[in-house]
This record gives structure tokens, sequence and C-alpha cells, in this order.
């Protein structure tokens, strides 16, 4: 359920028009409707009601610090991979003692600063960081909490590029490894084993395999306590898909239910990070019809050029991610003729489209919404071809808050700078 419906024919997002945002701050724009991620954290949390457990949210899939507030408020804690994301989970608000920080490449200075605030865990992705974070926190003089990500050679069924639980990805330690690199961290002195982490990959539709990868780490769980190594929480990764189109992923209290009955006995914390699940459905992207160039026969392409492009938000492009793209003005769209139109971007690249062959009847000015793109939609935005990336928004009931202004082209060059005998 979200919070995006037609009212006296106007797409809303709570008790806003979409019209009104597009007049207020332009196109492109990015809404985001606080009803609906906070309804969505709140599902999420009551299903897991009853158990030990927190809820971080994965920063990577939204991270404006007013969505990440916002969260915040209602006690999410947050999976991070980069100090960057942790930077701005501190100024919204965040406990870094609710903070995990995931990622196969985090620098001395991350981990570092990760360690002066306090972080709840470091998932841990090969030998070599183990190490590195037990150098920099003996140079600290303190102990760093760290869980091993391994990865249990679990196929997720999901696109190539999110599937991260197979030996072949580059996520995670192989599950043969790990209780080895265990018995090693056991006995380092900068380093304390608390967890264990395991992420098969994003945009899960079925819960077998998440079933067979928490039952692999499970098992590894039980052999680690015959050999002394009590763990204290388990991390079971994010992952849950949404409906973009004509999925049917589990909802979060099957998800609940499938890993409470997989526990059933065990003393061990819970954590999960999702991010999709709380925040894609929460948003759309407006944008505007530029101009139409339909082909010279039926069967021809026709192209509907709008004002966002691939650069704005790149799942189309790079993942061929389907995203419902319809009418913000209901009674426009009916007043012109129906076509299949390729919805594309004006930036100079063929891949540049948001929805291709999409039936709707459009004229120039349209105002369209892309559905479910609150996660993984600006997080992900680049300014190739210079151009700025869009404003944020955020729907409280029927106020609309700027977290984030339009940037201009001056932001985009700032602190370039010609030769000096150019």
């Amino acid at each position: 359920m979200d919070h995006f419906e037609y009212h006296s024919g106007l797409l809303h997002a709570e008790g806003v028009s979409l019209v009104d945002i597009a007049q207020r701050f332009g196109t492109p724009t990015y809404v985001y409707s606080a009803a609906t991620l906070t309804r969505h954290y709140r599902v999420f949390d009551q299903a897991l009601a009853g158990s030990d457990h927190d809820i971080c949210f994965a920063v990577k899939a939204n991270g404006n610090i007013g969505v990440l507030g916002l969260l915040a408020d209602l006690g999410s804690g947050f999976d991070i991979v980069s100090v960057g994301e942790l930077e701005r989970v501190i100024t919204a608000g965040g406990d870094p003692a609710k903070v995990v920080f995931s990622g196969v490449g985090k620098r001395r200075d991350e981990i570092r600063r990760a360690l002066e605030v306090g972080i709840a865990c470091f998932n841990v992705e090969s030998e070599a960081e183990l190490e590195r974070i037990d150098a920099v926190a003996q140079d600290m003089g303190c102990s760093a909490p760290v869980s091993l990500r391994v990865n249990p050679d679990v196929d997720a069924g999901t696109h190539p590029y999110i599937s991260t639980g197979l030996k072949e990805n580059k996520f995670g330690i192989a599950i043969e490894r790990a209780e080895a690199l265990y018995a090693r961290a056991a006995e380092m002195a900068g380093v304390n084993p608390v967890g264990v982490d395991c992420h098969i990959g994003s945009q899960l539709t079925t819960l077998s395999p998440f079933r067979d990868a928490v039952t692999r780490i499970l098992a590894l769980v039980d052999r680690l306590a015959e050999h002394g190594i009590a763990l204290e929480h388990i991390d079971v990764g994010g992952g849950l898909g949404v409906r973009y189109r004509d999925e049917n992923p589990p909802s979060p209290a099957e998800y609940a239910d499938a890993v409470a009955e997989l526990i059933s006995g065990r003393d061990l914390k819970l954590i999960f990070e999702p991010g999709r699940v709380l925040a894609a459905n929460a948003g759309v992207l407006i944008t505007r019809v530029e101009l139409l160039k339909p082909g010279a026969a039926a069967d021809d392409k026709h192209f509907a050029v709008v004002d966002a492009a691939m650069n704005d938000l790149i799942r189309p492009a790079l993942y061929d991610g389907w995203h419902r793209i319809v009418p913000v003005a209901e009674q426009a769209a009916a007043s012109s003729q129906k076509r299949r139109w390729d919805v594309v971007g004006p930036i100079c690249e063929t891949g540049d489209f948001l929805g291709l062959g999409r039936e709707l009847s459009l004229a120039p000015d349209d105002l369209l919404a892309v559905r479910s793109a609150g996660a993984y939609g600006f997080t992900m935005a680049s300014n190739y071809n210079a151009r700025p990336r869009p404003a944020e928004v955020i729907v409280v009931d029927d106020t609309v808050h700027e977290v984030r202004a339009r940037e201009s082209v001056a932001d985009l060059m700032r602190g370039e700078r010609r030769l000096p005998f150019s």
C-alpha cells in the first residue's frame, strides 16, 4: 500500500497534487510520501514483534537526510557501505550504536571513524579486511565488534547485477572458509566476533533461497558454538522484493515468520537490512513530456521525449528495471490519442529510456509519474551530460518539504579550475 492516489483526476502524494509540486519545484523531481515510509517501517517492525531485533535500513537504497531522519525518529537502525553514508546517518540523527557497516572495500579511515562513533558491528567481507580492522582497532586501543558476511553459495534467482550470494560474486566469505576464520578472529586482540551476516541478493520474490541460505548459516552457528564461539546475533540481510509490475513477493510477515521458524530455540538477536521494501513504493519521479516523435507508420517506434533521463533514474538502463509510468492528470491523458510509446530522455545514449512500449495517451507538456522510484533512484543518479540532479521533496499530509534543492550547473562546476596558463 502507498499514499499516491488520484483525487479529482489528479495524482496526489498524500494531500498534495503532483501538479502543484511540479509547478513549485519544477521537473524532474523525486517525491516521497512520509506516510508510506512510516507505514512500511511499522509493518516490518510489527511483523517482528516478540523477537529481539533491529531493523537497519539500507542507506544505499535512499540516502536523503530527510528520509533517514524520518526513519531514525521511528527507531530504525542503518546499514551503511561507506563513511559518507555513516556521516549522513549521524547528520540525520541516527544512532551509531544501531549501525552495521557492510561493503567489500572499507578503507582504514572509514574503519577508524566508525570505531570513533561506536557503531554496532562491522560485516567483514574478506580475510584481508578482518586483518585490517584488527590492526586499526589495536592502534586505537579498542576492540571492534565484527560479524563475518558468509557467502552460502545460494542462487537468489534475481538479476545477476543484484545477486550477491554465489561463489562467483565479490561479496562475503565462502562458507567453507568461515569456521576457520571465526577461530582466527576469536584469537585476535582487536576484534570481537559477535555475529554472522548473510545477504544473498536484492528484489527477492520467493522465500525458498532465503530459507536455504539461513539454514546453512545456522548450521555454521551451531558448529561454532560447539567450539566455544557463541555468537550474539544473526544478520539475515535485506533484499525482500516489491511489486514493480506483476511480481508477487512475500509479505514482511511471511518473511519474519520464516526467520522465526528457522531460529526457533536459539538465543540470537535478529538484524534485518531492508531497503527497497521500505522505500521503493514510497517515492515517484515526476517528469514532463518535452516533445513527441511519432513514427511514420503505425508499427514504427513512437518516442516520447521527457525531461528525466537515465542519469536521474538508471534502473531501466542498468538492470532493465521496469517502472510503471502513469499520467499525473487523468483527463489530459483521456483527451489524447493512445499509442505505444518509448518514454526516453534527452541523453545521448540509446539506452537512455525510462520505459519501452508503454500504452499512453500523451501530448507535449503532459506530466508523468514514474512509480516505485523511492529506492535506487536519486541515490544512483549522476551528472552525465552535465545534467543537474533533480530536487527531492517529502510530503507530510498536505505539506511539502524540500529536502534537497535542485542542483544548478554552477554546482556541477564547483571545485573545477582552468589551467593557469590557458
